[in-house]
């Protein structure tokens, strides 16, 4: 017989996962993938901790399948944000329908009717964010007691935008003896009390130390006065002409920004919180279809927002919080393709650009644009400096 060395064959899927996973053109595991999946078939509780846009959907969702094809019950995946559910949900369509199994999305922003719908044909596994999932449960409209298998994706992000008594009350509603997956790009406080609390010995499966970027995107910080930021702008979408991924700190922000970009020409479109979920799905669409060149968004995009081919990432803003800036890059340079991300920090920002130097473990290239006046950053000595000019045509980039 021969003997396969390569794949997801050896994994210990079932060959009816196999087919579909072949089905859906995926050839090769990622590491967390192959690392992951094993455990999990296993029946042992799982706490993951790898980037977004490592393959956690997969690394999860195959033993999760597999293992409700072999009993009774439901899986349960919860998610912190509306864009990640669909995309999640998606994936999962196509491995569950393998196995006959019905699937439901629950998230807010959308009527009840087709969600109460999708739960009367009894799914196999609800992909849930935990506000419309307590919803459902204060309204009776569905059950946890069945529980067989849980999914907390992107669990840290789900307690950073304040999910953390929700998730306290699903956790306990769901029944104790059940197969539990976390998985996290960092590991907070938190994450180790529930994991203490809710899990049965889990098994750590790290890929990356938290906080590590992704090797193949590179990365620049231009710095500029606050008045010349539009300025720089209008040179970088000059210079680089595939899709861009541009985020701001507010939603005001990002509403002024593509409004501007709008009026100069440029298809853009723009996610935030105060769009609607048909306004999100139509700038989500659009950007992945072509439509859009260019999508404004919030942190709210910088994790689970999952579009191949994004050439660039411009933080137009620096995040709040230095670890979403990992998050944002990400979306750029997925599955071994190279990218790159430009951000635009004013002089006074020293401190937050060390913060984020401090969580890649790397300093950041600072670049000058020969048409936009640069500016000194006020920081400490501490901060290693690597200063070099970028032409609008042939940069060549110094990969950190």
């Amino acid at each position: 017989m021969e003997q396969h060395t390569n794949g997801f064959f050896g994994l210990g899927i079932a060959p009816g996962l196999l087919d579909a996973i072949d089905k859906l053109g995926y050839t090769e595991p990622t590491p967390i993938q192959r690392k992951a999946i094993p455990i999990g078939i296993a029946g042992q509780d799982i706490i993951g901790i790898a980037q977004t846009g490592t393959g956690k959907t997969l690394a999860f969702a195959v033993p999760m399948i597999q293992h409700l094809a072999q009993t009774k019950g439901i899986g349960l995946v919860l998610v912190p944000t509306r864009e990640l559910a669909l995309q999640v949900h998606a994936t999962l369509v196509k491995l569950a329908s393998s196995q006959s199994m019905h699937t439901a999305v629950l998230i807010g922003g959308e009527s009840m009717r087709p969600q109460l719908d999708a739960l009367r044909k009894h799914p196999r596994i609800i992909v849930a964010t935990p506000g419309r999932l307590i919803d459902h449960l204060e309204h009776r409209t569905v059950k946890l007691d069945d529980t067989k298998v849980l999914i907390l994706d992107e669990a840290d992000r789900m307690l950073d935008i304040g999910f953390g008594p929700q998730i306290e009350r699903i956790l306990v509603t769901v029944p104790r003896e059940r197969h539990t997956m976390l998985f996290s790009a960092t590991m907070p406080e938190d994450i180790v009390r529930i994991a203490a609390q809710h899990m049965k010995m889990p098994v750590r499966t790290e890929i990356a130390p938290a906080g590590t970027a992704a090797e193949t995107v590179s990365q620049e910080v231009f710095v500029v006065a606050k008045e010349a930021k539009s300025a720089l702008l209008a040179k970088l979408l000059t210079q680089y002409k595939g899709p861009i991924l541009l985020f701001s700190r507010t939603k005001r922000g990002a509403h002024k920004i593509a409004q501007q970009l709008k009026k100069q020409g440029h298809s853009a479109a723009q996610i935030h919180a105060d769009r609607t979920l048909g306004q999100r799905k139509e700038a989500l669409e659009g950007f992945r279809s072509g439509k859009y060149r260019i999508l404004v968004a919030t942190d709210i995009a910088a994790r689970g927002l999952d579009v191949k081919g994004i050439e660039l990432v411009i933080n137009y803003d620096l995040p709040d919080d230095p670890e979403n800036y990992v998050h944002r890059i990400g979306r750029t340079g997925r599955a071994g393709v190279i990218g790159h991300a430009v951000s635009i920090a004013t002089p006074e920002q020293g401190k937050d650009v060390r913060a984020i130097e401090g969580i890649i473990r790397t300093s950041i290239t600072q670049s000058e644009h020969p048409d936009v006046q640069s500016e000194k950053l006020v920081r400490s000595n501490v901060w290693s400096t690597n200063r070099r000019r970028s032409m609008i045509t042939g940069v060549k980039r110094r990969r950190r």
